[in-house]
């Protein structure tokens, strides 16, 4: 298990393959919050702190079965 304390500002978000997702915005509650960057609708989209594998350098890695929101214009979501 992570500690969501070891989350911070501007890390990569990466799903379970290395492919990025998004870039963390800030943590809230139980949730990351994902920079409008990352967006393809300029909206902020925001990952479940359970969907989280592991934290490694500067980097998050999601769950395999972790639930991308669909508003995120990244390979990741195109190729799931």
């Amino acid at each position: 298990m992570f500690e969501k304390l070891r989350i911070k500002e501007h890390m990569e978000v990466a799903d379970f393959r290395g492919q990025h997702v998004g870039t963390v915005d800030e943590v809230k509650d139980d949730a990351i919050k994902l920079t409008r960057s990352d967006s393809g609708d300029d909206m902020h989209h925001f990952l479940s702190l359970d969907d989280v594998e592991k934290i490694d350098d500067n980097r998050i890695y999601l769950k395999e079965r972790a639930r991308i929101p669909a508003g995120l214009d990244t390979r990741a979501t195109e190729a799931a």
